[in-house]
């Protein structure tokens, strides 16, 4: 990667909406509004099918990063429907978001792949972006810092340290993705400190260095507080993302 990652890192999860002709529309009015900055990255996470008309239609602002929503563990293979890192990589994305709780809760992913996907990423260049979070019912028990250490030391376990100090991870609780509830600042300040503490364990001196987003029912008008707290380094943004309007409120925050 040529350009380097300066938080706050702002972050778009399109989820499964804007195709290729929506995306592109997107852009074009994004870029037209949002002057290039030095002080903040900005990926958009596309679906796969608009990754590459939008790596083609963004030119020469290599401020606005791009990012694929899921890879499979293995570089190539019979694998009906999925998307390799490499070819990620290929069509233009800079990241990779593994292990978003959709991903675990919708589709069945466990740790372990987790793990496979974050290897996979880095061997193909691209930057994991390692999503961790709990359940209402696991914040409810009180579990809410061993769940976030078990998914963190597992997503990142076939990373050396030195590997692992080029990651980001998001903080999304579950019971706050659109659902419309978001945990306050001091609470996404309490677990990213419980998260912070981990990563210094498993990174070393450079775990201070790697951006924690929060992510969970992010909008125009909680992002400022957000990033203003405590070991918050960016916002992962799932339904406010969608519209230029709502995203150009948040990245300029």
């Amino acid at each position: 990667m040529t350009r380097p990652i300066r938080p706050p890192v702002l972050a778009a999860n399109w989820k499964m909406h804007h195709g290729p002709t929506a995306a592109r529309a997107f852009l074009a009015e994004f870029l037209a509004r949002f002057a290039p900055r030095d002080d903040r990255t900005v990926v958009l996470f596309p679906p796969a099918v608009s990754l590459h008309p939008l790596a083609e239609s963004r030119a020469d602002r290599a401020d606005v990063r791009l990012g694929v929503q899921n890879v499979h563990t293995d570089a190539k293979g019979a694998f009906t429907g999925e998307v390799s890192a490499p070819m990620a990589r290929e069509a233009g994305a800079d990241f990779a978001l593994v292990g978003h709780s959709e991903r675990r809760h919708v589709f069945g992913e466990l740790d372990e792949h987790t793990a496979r996907k974050c290897r996979a990423a880095v061997d193909a260049g691209l930057v994991p972006m390692l999503c961790v979070g709990e359940r209402i019912e696991e914040r409810n028990a009180g579990e809410t810092d061993a769940i976030v250490i078990r998914q963190l030391r597992a997503g990142l376990a076939s990373l050396t340290p030195a590997e692992r100090a080029t990651v980001l991870v998001a903080y999304e609780p579950v019971w706050a993705i659109g659902t419309g509830r978001t945990a306050t600042p001091e609470d996404a300040s309490a677990t990213h400190r419980v998260i912070r503490a981990e990563l210094a364990s498993l990174v070393g001196e450079g775990g201070a260095a790697v951006p924690i987003l929060y992510g969970g029912s992010v909008n125009t008008g909680n992002a400022a507080a957000l990033i203003a707290a405590d070991e918050v380094g960016g916002l992962l943004v799932g339904g406010a993302s969608l519209d230029v309007e709502s995203w150009l409120g948040i990245v300029g925050t």
